[in-house]
């Protein structure tokens, strides 16, 4: 047994997944609660990632390299993402494992604001995924997902999402370029019936991960560039992230229950703005919560190597930076 400090915290972990034989599917439970993340196992490797289609944001396609991670099987839900939102930093102690040795910081997890409104929408919220949340907020859920379990969790690089979304293939969707096969693995707009619906009901990609295309579009780590491509050109892409330091636009991949069937491609791109916090009443503007984006969610990623200490927290200051 090992252990590591990051927050202020310091928990013991289990053995790393040096091997591929260790590299499995696992669920992981949240502490003090019922609720659970399965996690997939996302093999690495080489990708040819983006388009050859002429779209001006997903091209000319590179050459990309991302190690291996896990994914969460389903998009985060409302019931995983409330206790966060309800969280008590005297009860992130108490819920902490029993066999963590902890100090924790009063200032080392953020936890949100309450929500002004019902930020379902009254679309569900059983089994359905959580919505409207800034990338921020996304982010500081796994600041504390990691703060409570003791392994590091956070956003999905765009490289990472698009390598998961795609599970080996190079078309289009992860199933082929046929549209009409999409009604079998997606919830969109010509299917959706004008609201999202709870995870997993569609079939999964090859890799087990499910409404991967459809749903509610997914927040990445990244600054969303235009040019990305161009940035990453010259050779081999290894581990491509660029690590946001304005507040817009931030990278969402995977296309909505709005969107129309194209948008739903593996290499289909999409970016935040400042319209989608257009009915908030608050000023400031809300760093936590969205009033006009109910097809915006999330799900968490794992690397399979645990990076250490100080890296994972000088994760958690440059992807807040420019918050601050």
């Amino acid at each position: 047994m090992g252990a590591i400090s990051l927050l202020g915290i310091t928990h013991h972990y289990e053995k790393e997944y040096s091997s591929l034989s260790d590299f499995e599917p696992y669920t992981q439970p949240i502490p003090g609660s019922g609720e659970s993340i399965p996690m997939t196992p996302v093999p690495g490797g080489t990708f040819q990632m983006g388009s050859p289609g002429g779209e001006t944001d997903e091209g000319p396609p590179q050459q990309v390299k991302v190690d291996s991670f896990w994914m969460a099987t389903y998009e985060i839900t409302w019931d995983q993402y409330d206790l966060f939102v309800k969280e008590e930093i005297e009860k992130l102690k108490t819920h902490l494992p029993a066999s963590a040795d902890v100090e924790l910081q009063a200032d080392a997890v953020s936890l949100p604001t309450p929500p002004y409104v019902d930020m379902s929408f009254g679309m569900g919220r059983e089994g359905y995924p959580a919505i409207n949340m800034t990338h921020y907020a996304a982010v500081m859920f796994t600041k504390w997902l990691t703060a409570k379990t003791g392994r590091f969790y956070r956003l999905p690089t765009e490289a990472e999402w698009e390598y998961a979304c795609r599970a080996g293939s190079s078309t289009a969707y992860s199933f082929g370029s046929d549209t009409t096969a999409l009604d079998k693995y997606a919830w969109y707009k010509a299917n959706s019936e004008g609201k999202y619906h709870q995870v997993g009901r569609k079939k999964s990609n090859a890799y087990g991960l499910h409404d991967m295309h459809g749903n509610v579009a997914e927040w990445t780590m990244d600054q969303y560039y235009e040019d990305y491509f161009n940035k990453i050109a010259g050779g081999l892409a290894e581990n491509p992230l660029f690590l946001p330091d304005q507040l817009y636009p931030r990278s969402l991949r995977g296309g909505g229950w709005p969107d129309e069937a194209s948008e739903l491609r593996c290499a289909n791109r999409m970016h935040s703005i400042k319209r989608w916090k257009r009915r908030d009443p608050q000023l400031p503007k809300s760093r936590w919560w969205l009033t006009d984006a109910p097809f915006v969610g999330f799900r968490v990623v794992r690397p399979a190597t645990q990076p250490p200490k100080e890296q994972m927290e000088q994760y958690w200051i440059d992807a807040i930076e420019d918050y601050n």
